[in-house]
């Protein structure tokens, strides 16, 4: 896809999109939202993707937030704009692959909160995260209120959207914001890595354990159990399973067709 401000690869199982407005510090604005829109859509409906990896260009930002000037423009159609880049963000929450953010650099504001919609956040020690909205006198507007408590709890969630407090990687961490911290150089060969080694195992095994995580997390601990059995049927009875445990068995290595 020959898009300038959003890159979009494909190798092998993994999808690779890269926001690409390095002198707007990769900025999101309605350009780049409405073919990222096209692009997640073309994620889901590829069989052949089992996850997709999310980074910004340049060695400074992951996502430095939504675009000001726009929201500024957008005057009193301003909610309206920013409800168009929140569906938008919230298919990288619903979709079936397994998404990685792979923050190189600053996640900030509308930046941030696309990393939370992530499965996975892997940071560069460079990176800084937060949510400094409320010093704009506006606020999260992309799921952030929703989904940063869910993952660092509300004490620490309060503290960071009420203060509009910038964490380093390694304070991200340590809140659980991010899930591991990588040296600059080395931090898409990690997540290359991570993402090969989740693309390996059996697509059906792994889209399952996902919705049953997804599903089980918004009711109530029996219900999730119900559920967990309800997929695992699923998966237990495919093609892909009888391959798996045969090739366990006999000692060799696995060919999943994803059925």
């Amino acid at each position: 896809m020959d898009e300038q401000d959003i890159l979009y690869t494909k190798q092998d199982s993994i999808a690779f999109i890269t926001i690409n407005r390095v002198e707007a510090l990769n900025a999101l604005n309605n350009s780049v939202l409405t073919k990222l829109d096209r692009i997640l859509d073309d994620i889901e409906h590829d069989d052949a993707v089992i996850v997709a990896v999310i980074t910004g260009a340049g060695k400074k930002a992951f996502i430095a937030g939504a675009d000001v000037r726009e929201i500024k423009e957008a005057g009193s159609g301003r909610t309206a704009f920013i409800t168009g880049g929140h569906r938008t963000i919230h298919k990288i929450k619903t979709t079936s692959k397994v998404t990685i953010a792979a923050i190189n650099g600053y996640a900030l504001g509308g930046g941030c909160e696309l990393a939370l919609m992530c499965d996975f956040r892997v940071a560069a020690e460079n990176a800084k995260l937060g949510l400094p909205e409320a010093g704009l006198g506006v606020m999260a507007g992309y799921g952030g209120t929703q989904l940063l408590p869910r993952i660092v709890g509300p004490g620490r969630a309060k503290y960071m959207i009420l203060t509009g407090a910038i964490l380093t990687a390694r304070e991200a961490f340590e809140f659980g914001l991010v899930d591991k911290v990588s040296s600059p150089e080395s931090l898409m060969e990690e997540v290359t890595g991570l993402a090969q080694k989740i693309a390996a195992s059996g697509p059906l095994s792994i889209k399952g354990s996902k919705e049953a995580i997804d599903r089980g997390l918004a009711v109530s601990l029996e219900e999730g159990l119900k559920i967990e059995l309800e997929i695992y049927d699923k998966v237990a009875n495919s093609e892909d399973a009888e391959n798996g445990l045969s090739a366990f068995l006999e000692k060799r290595k696995p060919v999943f067709r994803g059925k």
